[in-house]
């Protein structure tokens, strides 16, 4: 970090997928998240890390707009897709939703067929085209098409946790997005599940960019890239972003202390 205060940016490719700059993240009158300047890579797997309350899922809730549906919620600064801000008055929330899909924490598939889960979300963004071959290739995406292509017609409810959420990827795939968003998405899932998803993230990642919200460091270390640490302001309890780089540097020489308190556990 330098003199002033702010994150010294890592050495890149150039690539970038979104540009984050001076983004604050309010609810109502509280503030959030606080100076938030980073760039995600592009067809890399991004960690955000950080103790609770330190603002990683409100960054990441920002990334697509998801803040905008909480009552009082509201993004300054820039969000930066292709040289657009997300946050200028002509872009259409719901386009970015569809441009940058979100994996929750819980897996949520719809009361409905395995296959109507699928086909619902890129109907309602105008899909035309064969609805067949749109679930097998959503399902073969999420490496899920061997497990359930006898039985589609079934509830996705019906499935185990780790093949609902495997089936809510399948979903986001099927909007075609550039990026997808995992606020802990393997949380509520046994390891052998977890280590599935990991698997799954270093295969899509070929096609996509991927930011994940992780309070697991050996997941973190594992399946990203990059990583982020996010740290809680003592002073106005902002969420603020203390280090940022490439994975294997920031776990095993961290620039700077907080973070290296907090992966070695001497965090508190």
């Amino acid at each position: 970090m330098s003199a002033n205060g702010k994150t010294t940016p890592v050495s890149s490719n150039g690539k970038y997928a979104l540009k984050l700059q001076d983004v604050h993240c309010y609810y109502s009158s509280f503030r959030a998240v606080k100076d938030v300047t980073l760039d995600i890579e592009a067809r890399k797997i991004t960690a955000f890390i950080g103790p609770s309350g330190c603002g990683k899922s409100t960054v990441l809730r920002a990334l697509n707009r998801m803040n905008d549906l909480i009552p009082g919620g509201r993004t300054e600064g820039k969000i930066m897709l292709h040289g657009k801000n997300l946050y200028d008055s002509d872009v259409d929330p719901v386009e970015v939703r569809r441009r940058i899909g979100m994996v929750f924490q819980k897996p949520n598939p719809f009361p409905k067929s395995i296959k109507e889960n699928i086909i619902w979300g890129a109907k309602v963004n105008g899909y035309k085209g064969n609805t067949d071959e749109l679930v097998e290739r959503c399902l073969r995406g999420a490496a899920l098409w061997d497990e359930v292509k006898d039985k589609l017609d079934q509830s996705g409810l019906g499935l185990s946790g780790g093949q609902q959420q495997r089936l809510c990827i399948a979903r986001a795939i099927a909007t075609q997005p550039e990026i997808i968003l995992m606020d802990e998405p393997c949380s509520a899932l046994d390891p052998i599940a977890t280590l599935k998803i990991e698997d799954l993230m270093r295969e899509m990642v070929k096609d996509y960019t991927i930011i994940i919200v992780t309070h697991n460091m050996q997941q973190a270390a594992r399946a990203s890239d990059y990583t982020a640490y996010f740290l809680m302001d003592r002073d106005d309890r902002a969420g603020r972003l203390i280090e940022y780089g490439e994975t294997d540097q920031l776990f095993t020489n961290p620039a700077h202390k907080e973070t290296e308190d907090y992966i070695s556990g001497r965090f508190g």
